[in-house]
């Protein structure tokens, strides 16, 4: 097998990430941020604030690492991000500084008709002050069926009745082109028309991730009053693509005083982008 199941534990180089309110900024920009008055704060140094979902970013790069991982035999051009689940661990999370991000590998589960490989990123301050947790969820295709442990079920469907509550959010053209300024995901398939259309697209997508900050923005304005404190984690399943300049539609169903269910689609094409996905929030 390609994988070799003695690579569940192993510490990747740690990586050092320093952001500017200006990068925050950018990001805020890059997943729709701004359009309404009660988001300025995410946009704009006065009484700046930081979107939760910005601690994908400095997470990110770390994730790099498996690259040059012994153990890691495998064809990247069968990587799909498959899976994300990012946890706020220090409030507020700070406008501005340095950030080290220490990955490690903590599963590789056997789905069959490939692997889920998980890393686990703790990203520290300087005082050695865990920021955000970000777990990472690969799937390999092709390198199923070793006869490991399959992992848990993903869970978080929604019930058996109408959404409380449905958040349209029209993405624009440069969307994607904006997003990558962030540094989150610089994969040419989201700019580039001739590499898209090689790996089978009519036309460049959307970074999951960029789909992934506009439906914790949802959560956020329709659950959080868009306070930050009030966002403690997200978790999110990637199903499908969305194009740049189509309209992300977060459906939402409150579980419980922590727990909001999320699943979301386009309304264009009424495919699903994100499903198993949730929100936990801080009382």
């Amino acid at each position: 097998m390609p994988i070799d199941p003695a690579v569940i534990g192993k510490e990747l180089a740690p990586k050092e990430f320093y952001y500017t309110a200006k990068d925050v900024m950018l990001y805020a920009l890059g997943v729709g941020a701004g359009i309404e008055e009660d988001e300025l704060k995410f946009v704009y140094e006065n009484g700046m604030e930081v979107l939760p979902t910005f601690g994908v970013v400095p997470a990110y790069s770390a994730t790099m690492g498996i690259g040059s991982t012994k153990g890691l035999d495998i064809n990247y051009a069968m990587l799909l991000h498959g899976e994300q689940y990012l946890e706020i661990r220090r409030y507020p999370v700070p406008v501005q500084g340095r950030l080290t991000s220490r990955p490690v590998i903590s599963n590789v589960f056997d789905k069959v008709k490939g692997a889920l490989m998980e890393v686990e990123v703790d990203s520290v301050d300087e005082s050695g002050d865990v920021v955000f947790f970000n777990r990472f969820g690969s799937f390999i295709r092709g390198e199923g069926g070793f006869g490991g442990e399959r992992g848990p079920e993903s869970g978080n469907e929604p019930p058996h009745r109408d959404p409380d509550k449905i958040v349209e959010m029209k993405t624009i053209p440069q969307q994607a082109m904006i997003y990558r300024l962030s540094g989150n995901d610089i994969n040419p398939l989201h700019i580039d028309p001739g590499f898209a259309a090689l790996a089978g697209f009519e036309k460049p997508i959307l970074q999951g991730m960029c789909t992934f900050g506009f439906v914790g923005r949802a959560v956020i304005r329709e659950y959080c009053d868009n306070d930050p404190k009030k966002f403690r984690a997200i978790k999110a399943r990637f199903r499908s693509h969305v194009f740049p300049g189509e309209t992300i539609v977060a459906e939402m169903w409150r579980e419980s005083d922590e727990k909001v269910i999320v699943r979301a689609r386009t309304a264009e094409r009424g495919e699903y982008c994100l499903t198993n996905s949730a929100v936990w929030l801080n009382a």
